[in-house]
């Protein structure tokens, strides 16, 4: 199906604006979607914020999709552009990208022969499980769910409805999700916690016997790690969004809508009230409580609780704005120094003015 200018924005409810200089027409065919440096001509981008305005330079896109408040500085410096004003300028161009790229349907219904399933499970209806997939025994799946080829799901556990865990994810023995969970490839759920008691000169493990529990819209990323607990559950909150390569320990509580960029570690029994977002690489200190709404920097090390709502930074992390104060302070520590040997040079030659007997040092010293 051919597409135009205007047959999109009438799709999501835009307003057009043209300029005389516009090099694009409302008629015109729009043949594709792309971020605002990768678009060409006859193709359509989105502006998001106002400081990325200036990337349009960079563009060949026929048009853009933008907020009403936009309008007039980009009119200003991107005449050639026709512009389509919506109140989410985001939301507004993911609805268009299915237009021009092929959405993969999800697994086809049914159950491949090669897939091992217990007797003892139970699968509910409207599955799909591939090829080479565990299903072991008394494992419960809802309806609707996907397990891709290679998945392993351990004995005991539990799935909601609408799940779908992706290729050679592993969840242990007794790991519980709730509805519309995601696993992406390589994750492992349930794996034991590190915990061991060092007894007589060697390390003798504790037995690791909490489970796992993922509420319902939860995603997590590939290759991501979350330990069972030791006694209870280790536990993710709804909708929370744990991306790739991320290490929760036993015995931590994640609350509601978290979001964990890549590589963050969170060592055992952490807690987390809801809306906590964690950025690339952080690190959390065991028996640590980040609180509701709180932020942590990319690469920050957590050695204290985090109170609700604050943005911590650096390592170790502490409050955005004492952390920026030391970081002007470390800056300025050679300029420092320099004065510093100034000041003891001066007090040198005062001292040995005073022991020379010269009357008035600072007199004499002038």
């Amino acid at each position: 199906m051919a597409h135009t200018i205007e047959s999109i924005a009438s799709l999501i409810g835009a307003r057009i604006v043209t300029l005389d200089g516009c090099v694009a027409t409302p008629q015109e065919p729009v043949t594709g979607a792309a971020a605002i440096e990768q678009a060409k001509s006859g193709e359509l981008t989105f502006l998001s914020e106002d400081r990325h305005i200036s990337r349009l330079k960079e563009t060949s896109a026929s048009a853009v999709v933008i907020h009403p408040s936009q309008s007039a500085r980009v009119n200003a410096d991107y005449p050639r552009l026709v512009l389509l004003e919506v109140e989410d300028p985001q939301a507004a161009f993911l609805q268009v990208l299915p237009l021009f790229r092929i959405i993969r349907s999800r697994l086809k219904r049914g159950i491949s022969p090669s897939a091992f399933i217990s007797s003892t499970a139970r699968i509910g209806e409207n599955c799909a499980i591939g090829p080479g997939a565990y299903i072991g025994e008394d494992v419960i799946i809802g309806d609707d769910c996907d397990i891709h080829p290679g998945a392993s799901i351990g004995a005991g556990s539990r799935l909601g409805r609408d799940c779908q865990i992706y290729s050679n994810a592993v969840l242990y023995h007794e790991v519980s999700l709730g509805d519309r969970v995601i696993i992406h490839a390589n994750a492992v759920l349930g794996a034991d916690g590190f915990g061991y008691r060092f007894e007589q000169g060697r390390f003798i493990k504790v037995p690791q016997l909490g489970g796992v529990i993922i509420e319902s819209d939860v995603e997590i990323g590939a290759g991501a790690t979350i330990d069972r607990g030791a006694v209870d559950a280790t536990v993710i909150g709804a909708g929370t969004k744990i991306d790739n390569m991320v290490m929760i320990g036993h015995n931590c509580r994640v609350g509601r809508n978290n979001v964990f960029a890549a590589q963050v570690g969170l060592a055992g029994s952490c807690s987390t009230g809801d809306y906590v977002r964690l950025g690339g690489q952080v690190g959390v200190k065991d028996h640590t409580h980040m609180g509701t709404g709180c932020m942590v920097g990319a690469k920050a090390g957590v050695h204290r609780n985090v109170p609700d709502g604050e943005t911590w930074i650096g390592y170790p992390a502490s409050p955005e704005a004492e952390q920026k104060r030391l970081v002007f302070t470390l800056k300025r520590v050679p300029e420092m120094r320099e004065e510093m040997r100034a000041m003891a040079k001066r007090l040198a030659e005062l001292e040995k003015l005073m022991a020379e007997g010269a009357g008035n040092p600072l007199k004499a010293a002038g």
